[in-house]
């Protein structure tokens, strides 16, 4: 049985909300949630209040493909807590969406639940350039070009008894561009392999960088960066005046593949790598990447380009067939063509495709361990599905169908122990 909770706000969800008075659960009738193409499917739906099956509630439910429109709705009634919604079937690879709605003391409780058909066999839309390879070759030398100059100063504050840390600003893809990252390595003399973590989306900070302290406590130096070149130091006020004022990066320049703003994203994974590799303590081998989400993109992204990378894990990746929508299903993260407008032009259709993580992942040949859930409307699960059936590299998923836009804390200590043991 997979037991997902709905928040008890209308504005804010997630799986598990602490202290919440009520529990959703939803069982579909295949136990991993995954049907073939014309395979009738439905879901068991019960709500709980307090604990207590709701006899009596209505529950309203809209049926639409991943992060498509419904095309059904219906209504069923609890009896003893409970009810089964007929799905139905899709006629082609992707996933539905079953999305639930009830009312109890002039309260609305939302959630939903996606199950997906014959998904090993989704493809992507977006094409790879004929001159891609060219392309990126011509900028990795260019990026090449830029001196590798840095600052580093100690951060004792994200330190352990075992390890030591610090705040490194590096100068990468042009002169007096910076991007900067917290470098986290074991104190004890050795030679030790380097994992670079690239951020998800956004103008902030630096997400606790004391959270992954058990790299540098096993045994690896890690890197975890920003990609704006804003001092992690500064304050949450700060970075939230700095973001406002910043606006979408991921739009900027879209319209030619030159100056996108994400050139000088991907060229400073690759610059940081140059750095890592230069450090005298690293065991002259094994590079990994590592990230969820926009990070989990830009890993793939580094694998693809850097052949020094020798083992890549990312969870939900971003930016993956961002031009799916243009096939009648969902595309990837930030969603250009149901969030913005004017996305739909040939030169921006174009920009897309020279950085696409899928066009990536066709390039890669180190192992690659992946991890997506089903209910992720973030990066939903059509589009990480899309991203590992193109590898053609050793590869391994964990699939965790209940999980939204997010990883748990075993999960991602599990990252560590596969990496440790694709080391070379």
């Amino acid at each position: 049985m997979c037991l997902l909770v709905w928040a008890v706000t209308p504005l804010f969800a997630e799986n598990y909300p602490y202290r919440s008075d009520v529990l959703w659960v939803t069982v579909p009738d295949h136990p991993d949630w995954l049907y073939q193409v014309g395979e009738q499917a439905k879901v068991e739906v019960q709500f709980y209040k307090y604990g207590i099956p709701q006899d009596g509630i209505e529950v309203a439910y809209e049926l639409g493909e991943d992060m498509m429109p419904a095309h059904r709705s219906g209504k069923v009634v609890l009896k003893n807590g409970r009810a089964v919604i007929q799905l139905g079937t899709m006629n082609q690879p992707g996933f539905l969406d079953c999305r639930l709605t009830a009312t109890i003391d002039r309260q609305t409780y939302r959630h939903h639940v996606k199950v997906g058909f014959s998904p090993e066999k989704l493809q992507p839309y977006t094409q790879l350039p004929d001159d891609f390879k060219a392309f990126w070759e011509k900028n990795l030398a260019e990026a090449a070009r830029c001196p590798m100059e840095y600052t580093i100063e100690p951060a004792p504050e994200y330190a352990s008894e075992t390890t030591e840390c610090f705040l490194v600003k590096l100068q990468c893809f042009r002169p007096g561009s910076y991007v900067y990252g917290y470098l986290t390595r074991p104190k004890a003399s050795g030679k030790y392999p380097v994992v670079l973590c690239p951020p998800g989306a956004g103008v902030k900070t630096i997400k606790e960088p004391g959270r992954h302290i058990y790299y540098a406590e096993e045994g690896c130096i890690r890197m975890e960066m920003e990609i704006h070149g804003l001092n992690p130091k500064m304050t949450g006020k700060e970075f939230k005046e700095i973001s406002a004022a910043f606006g979408d990066y991921l739009t900027f320049g879209i319209d030619d593949r030159e100056n996108y703003y994400m050139k000088k994203v991907y060229m400073a994974c690759v610059r940081a790598i140059d750095y890592l590799t230069s450090l005298s303590d690293w065991d002259g081998k094994n590079v990994i990447v590592q990230g969820g989400s926009q990070g989990g993109a830009l890993a793939l992204v580094t694998a693809g380009l850097d052949k020094r990378v020798t083992a890549c894990v990312a969870n939900h990746p971003a930016l993956s067939d961002m031009a799916g929508y243009k096939a009648g299903r969902a595309g990837g993260y930030p969603h250009f063509f149901k969030r913005y407008q004017d996305m739909d032009t040939p030169a921006k259709i174009r920009t897309m495709a020279y950085y696409d993580v899928v066009n990536f992942a066709r390039r890669i040949k180190v192992p690659v361990y992946m991890t997506w859930g089903y209910n992720d409307n973030t990066c939903p699960p059509t589009t990480s599905y899309i991203v590992y059936n193109v590898l053609t590299c050793p590869k391994e998923a964990l699939i965790t169908p209940i999980n939204e836009h997010w990883t748990s804390e075993a999960t991602e200590y599990g990252h560590l122990k596969w990496i440790q043991r694709h080391l070379r």
